[in-house]
């Protein structure tokens, strides 16, 4: 096939006449009739999927909610109520066009993004949108805010006006083991082998084991808990968004910004860099799949390296005898010659 006004060749990937003709004739008749081709592509589709023409953006939202579950279905049903998706929930999806997109994220958050992304993603997987209606360049950059680690200061300010012992405790046993606040707050009695002093438990979000070795302090405010069933029986059956909002009043009364209960992990991890603590265990500790994931977690955080000499000097005491590795058996003496 070749362009009349550029002169430029094009394969039409075929061998058989018929078809290329054919080929040739709609390239023709969407040249020089964009608007029958639109209808012709439409009318192809149709008879595919009949309901194709008629989707919206608003059934693809409801279908995509039913197929999460837990947290995850939820943090889905708070993403499509927001307000910047008024402009795409009454729209056809086959109507779609880059500016509705661009609109929707001009109005929206960094959440916005995240979503509406997958969003587009699973209606071309589900074969609902043909093409894609942003090219991957197109999309822009999904900036986070950043992110810290609620410092030791602010945690005491906080802990020290919280009157509610239930709460205390909670944000007590955050500082100390890092959980996210959905995990810890699902805790029991049976979760803790007081023997062993460990806290064992499987991460909601990821289905990934924690295993936490834990000293005298949390012991202390283990003790203060029930001894059966959930070791926070209020704070287990709310929602997070109403843990995090009591949280929130905690901070607002002593002046403290930035921060969320999700800042404890953020200072468990940075803490444990800080101490030395092997990353091996620390991602143990916090559930994590992938050291990309603690590195997120840990990142803005600087060890202050101690002189090599104090290093060994403090561990001196501590040295455990090596017996001496045996020579490895010569070929000869092992047969091989």
């Amino acid at each position: 096939m070749q362009d009349g006004l550029t002169g430029k060749q094009e394969s039409l990937h075929t061998t058989d006449r018929s078809e290329a003709m054919r080929l040739v004739h709609a390239r023709n008749e969407a040249d020089h009739h964009p608007g029958v081709g639109i209808q012709i592509a439409r009318a192809y589709l149709v008879a595919s999927d009949s309901a194709i023409g008629t989707r919206t953006w608003q059934q693809v939202m409801e279908t995509i909610v039913k197929t999460k579950h837990g947290t995850t279905q939820r943090r889905w049903e708070q993403a499509i109520r927001q307000d910047a998706m008024e402009v795409l929930r009454p729209l056809r999806v086959l109507e779609t066009r880059p500016e509705h997109f661009l609109e929707v994220l001009d109005a929206g958050t960094v959440s916005t993004n995240v979503y509406l992304r997958r969003l587009h993603h699973f209606a071309i997987a589900m074969a609902w949108l043909p093409w894609p209606v942003l090219a991957k360049r197109q999309w822009p950059a999904i900036r986070y805010s950043a992110k810290r680690g609620i410092t030791s200061a602010e945690h005491q300010a906080i802990v020290t006006t919280e009157l509610n012992a239930e709460r205390k405790a909670f944000y007590e046993m955050a500082w100390h083991v890092g959980a996210a606040q959905i995990d810890l707050a699902a805790l029991r009695a049976d979760d803790i082998d007081w023997e062993g002093r460990v806290i064992s438990f499987t991460r909601q979000k990821t289905g990934s084991p924690a295993v936490l070795r834990f000293g005298d302090e949390v012991a202390a405010i283990l003790k203060r808990l029930p001894a059966s069933g959930p070791l926070f029986p209020k704070w287990s059956k709310m929602k997070s968004s109403d843990r995090a909002c009591w949280f929130r009043r905690g901070c607002q009364a002593v002046g403290i910004e930035g921060v969320s209960l999700h800042s404890y992990r953020y200072a468990w991890a940075g803490r444990a860099k800080v101490a030395g603590y092997p990353e091996r265990y620390a991602q143990e500790a916090l559930g994590h799949k992938s050291k990309a994931v603690h590195h997120a977690y840990a990142r803005g955080t600087v060890a202050v390296l101690p002189a090599l000499e104090d290093y060994e000097r403090r561990h001196g005491e501590n040295k455990m005898a090596i017996a001496p590795i045996q020579d490895a058996p010569s070929r000869a003496s092992a047969g091989l010659g």
